[in-house]
């Protein structure tokens, strides 16, 4: 009784969870049961631009878009090694195609070239209907047999094929986990309770994301394989904390209650340098950023509920199990390589200061890339290949709409005839120039003549017609002046004309309903895709990239032509503003995130270790590593998606820090007892299993990510976390260990804690204390760091409360 009264908070919480490990059971049970059934429950947003912010011009001007207009499914397909005649002949049988309203085929350079074929197909319905996924299926089926490379968006499942990848992905992470912590640990049986533990925390997590309505692909992909690599030190932390409890004599209560206890505190602040590193990912003005740390975050705290509340009992149902699979140690002990590091500690922290500066100059000049199409990733998938196949034979096929006002054909039709004569624009669409018959378009103005010849309809009709459209519009002089001088845009007077047809005042004969029927599907389509309630849209198709200056000069060309007509009231639509606008979002995000970062991690560790010199040199140790990291593109010659930079950067800043950590607290730790030169290799040797276990699996995870994935923007990321992981892992081996020997001074002098806490002596007395005690002791001690010292102390003491009972020192005075 009298050893539970002067328990922790956090020892008696431990006993609390332990003992009650049957309650928390059924808990986890019910929680995990209700996750799972959850997981359908949470959407997956594949468009990247829905996380731009609502102020960009891109945002804005595909919220028009999908509020005004529809498009319609094309494609471009190529078919290599054809004659022109074979090629004409299939152009006719895919025509012939149900579900495909056009094909453009001829024997132009922009069509036929060096033996291939260029089918310019459209499709009755939108790019997701059922019905145009068919017809493209069948075009398909018509090409069997050759030689074909489909350029288009139809039938293109990339979150399928995402989530087919992903869970390869996470069945060889798995196996790779289960044999890195067989390799690591001192009893066959805790790889099932890692194993319950992991599943557990990831449906969790998985699970709860209903709550945010709407995840992005990215996230849902990558979540799962992160979080086991972000979170697996908890739980190996916290069962070698029990298995040396174990060793030390404790019966399995009370080894897991200790083990608990010590965990909870070493876990909790390992966690907050991740989580950080995470919240400065969910700063970004770029949504997608909070969107992958706020889930990630999730998945930390899930995976620490797990660690706290459900692994302690997990320990003890299997205790029996565990003493009984137990084999011997089969990481070896690497003290040579502590000793070989303190012998190059001269020689190797100029080279890596040296290599900082050069990493960081060279990161710098990393050729980052705002589309993941344009992403130098071997890994492609076929319909990547057949885009590229098609750029490379008939050049670029990049499309930009241009959104103005709508109502004057006039002005659409001048910004139309000038972007066209522009070298680069191989295609101009709009109302202004669909030629109804040859010579005359869409929007041309025509008189109750012109009208009557083109529509079929009798002359005196149409002069009616005229005169009602010139009175429902407000214009008197239709009526007022002869009818033949009246002249109105086809379209305009044509709508007008379906109108009074539905209405029953018009009445049509057989041939000329047919008339109009033909003309009003023609009209349909264009009014569908190019017409909205208070915009028109301009569509452009140019023979440049996607980015760079080439793609910027031109934007600026059709935005100055589009502002000579109406001024700043012009918005401009693509991949390629997209691209413009993902750059200047980044360009923001980047320096926010590398400083928060940075100053996040820092803070953590001042409070964490008590120094203000120690998080520097940790800090500029896992910055060292990003920047080294992110030289690779540059001297390589390949660019890199930004997504993968601010996504990495954080991770790894945050994550990484976790290894020099443990070294860290091991070498304070030791120094205390022996020869700092022997603290760091005995530091090294502690920590080597712990940073293994964790190193591997975070690097394996990466590298599955980036090799297995054909998606550009999951494979970036993952193949970048993998390189970034084992940079990380090399430098706190090597360099951390060194700059810890070499700026011990700097960490002692620079030491935060109160002189009169400092230094202090008493001679055979009796003092309680509540802090950290370092020195000699010589009596009797009761409690860790706080409890009472009855005996000779001589240390240096901190310590948030400390007295000397001066009457027990005077009893215990000969």
């Amino acid at each position: 009784m009298e050893q539970k009264s002067t328990e922790s908070a956090i020892t008696k919480l431990a006993r609390f969870i332990v003992d009650k490990r049957k309650a928390f059971y059924l808990v986890f049970i019910a929680a995990v049961l209700f996750s799972a059934a959850s997981i359908s429950k949470v959407q997956v947003n594949n468009d990247i631009t829905s996380y731009l912010p609502p102020e960009t011009e891109t945002r804005r001007g595909l919220t028009i878009m999908e509020e005004e207009f529809i498009t319609l499914g094309s494609a471009n397909v190529m078919v290599s090694n054809v004659s022109y005649d074979t090629a004409r002949e299939l152009a006719d049988q895919l025509a012939a195609v149900p579900g495909v309203s056009q094909v453009t085929f001829d024997d132009t350079q922009a069509h036929y070239k060096d033996s291939a074929a260029l089918f310019t197909l459209s499709f009755d319905g939108e790019e997701a209907d059922l019905a145009t996924v068919a017809a493209m299926e069948q075009v398909l089926q018509v090409l069997d047999g050759y030689d074909v490379y489909p350029s288009t968006q139809i039938g293109r499942d990339e979150s399928a094929s995402l989530q087919k990848e992903m869970t390869v992905i996470l069945a060889i992470a798995a196996a790779v986990i289960v044999v890195v912590l067989l390799f690591t640990s001192k009893s066959y049986m805790e790889v099932p309770v890692y194993l319950i533990v992991f599943v557990a925390a990831a449906v969790l997590n998985m699970g709860t994301n209903f709550i945010f309505g709407t995840i992005s692909f990215i996230t849902k992909s990558i979540a799962v394989v992160l979080q086991l690599a972000l979170a697996i030190d908890y739980a190996i932390i916290f069962c070698h904390r029990y298995m040396e409890e174990r060793d030390n004599g404790l019966d399995p209560r009370e080894a897991d209650i200790a083990a608990l206890s010590k965990a909870i505190v070493e876990i909790s602040s390992s966690s907050l340098t991740t989580i950080s590193g995470l919240v400065a990912l969910m700063l970004m003005q770029l949504r997608i950023g909070f969107d992958m740390g706020i889930v990630l975050s999730k998945g930390i705290l899930c995976s620490m509920l797990c660690v706290f509340l459900l692994m302690p009992g997990l320990l003890m149902l299997f205790s029996g199990a565990i003493d009984r699979t137990r084999h011997r140690d089969l990481v070896p002990k690497i003290n040579f390589w502590g000793k070989a590091v303190v012998r190059l500690r001269f020689v190797l922290p100029p080279i890596f200061l040296v290599a900082v500066v050069a990493g960081a100059v060279l990161s710098a000049q990393c050729d980052y890339v705002f589309d993941a199409n344009d992403t130098d990733f071997d890994n492609k998938p076929d319909w990547r290949i057949a885009d590229e196949k098609v750029a490379d034979t008939f050049g670029a096929s990049n499309t930009i709409a241009v959104l103005v006002p709508r109502g004057d054909y006039e002005k659409e039709g001048r910004i139309l005839e000038r972007a066209a004569q522009i070298p680069q624009v191989t295609q101009a669409t709009g109302l202004a120039n669909i030629e109804v018959e040859e010579g005359r378009m869409l929007t041309d103005q025509m008189t109750p003549r012109q009208f009557s010849e083109l529509a079929g309809v009798d002359i005196e009709l149409a002069r009616l017609l005229y005169q009602a459209y010139g009175l429902s519009v407000e214009e008197y002089g239709a009526i007022f002046q002869d009818p033949d001088d009246y002249a109105v845009p086809l379209i305009d007077v044509f709508e007008f004309l379906l109108e009074q047809k539905d209405k029953g005042v018009v009445s049509l004969t057989a041939d000329q309903a047919q008339k109009v029927d033909e003309l009003q599907e023609q009209l349909d389509v264009g009014l569908e895709q190019l017409r909205g309630e208070h915009w028109s849209r301009l569509v452009f198709i140019a023979d440049v990239p996607t980015e760079g200056e080439e793609a910027q000069a031109l934007l600026e060309q059709l935005r100055a032509i589009a502002q000579d007509e109406y001024g700043d009231d012009v918005i401009l639509v693509g991949n390629s503003t997209n691209a413009l606008d993902l750059a200047s979002s980044f360009s923001r995000d980047n320096l926010k995130i590398s400083i928060l970062t940075a100053l996040f991690v820092m803070v953590i560790l001042l409070f964490t270790f008590k120094s203000a010199g120690l998080p520097i040199l940790l800090v500029l140790t896992i910055q060292g590593s990003i920047w080294l990291n992110f030289s690779v593109p540059v001297l390589t010659d390949t660019n890199l998606f930004f997504l993968s930079y601010l996504v990495v950067s954080s991770i790894q800043m945050g994550a990484t820090i976790d290894y020099a950590i443990v070294i860290t607290n091991r070498y304070l730790e030791l120094k205390n007892l022996m020869d700092r030169k022997q603290a760091v290799v005995e530091a090294l040797s502690q920590s080597f299993p712990t940073i293994l276990t964790s190193g591997t699996i975070m690097a394996v995870a990466g590298f599955l990510i980036g090799g297995i994935s054909t998606d550009a923007t999951i494979g970036s990321v993952g193949q970048t976390l993998g390189r970034g992981t084992v940079t990380s892992i090399i430098l706190v081996m090597t360099v951390l260990p060194q700059l810890l020997l070499l700026g011990d001074a700097l960490i002692e002098h620079t030491a935060i804690t109160l002189n009169r806490d400092r230094a202090q002596r008493f001679n055979k007395g009796t003092m309680r204390l509540d802090g950290h005690i370092r020195g000699h002791v010589s009596g009797f001690v009761d409690g860790e760091f706080k409890g009472v010292l009855h005996g000779s102390v001589d240390a240096v003491i901190e310590s948030n409360y400390q007295e000397l009972d001066l009457s027990q020192q005077e009893e215990h005075t000969p």
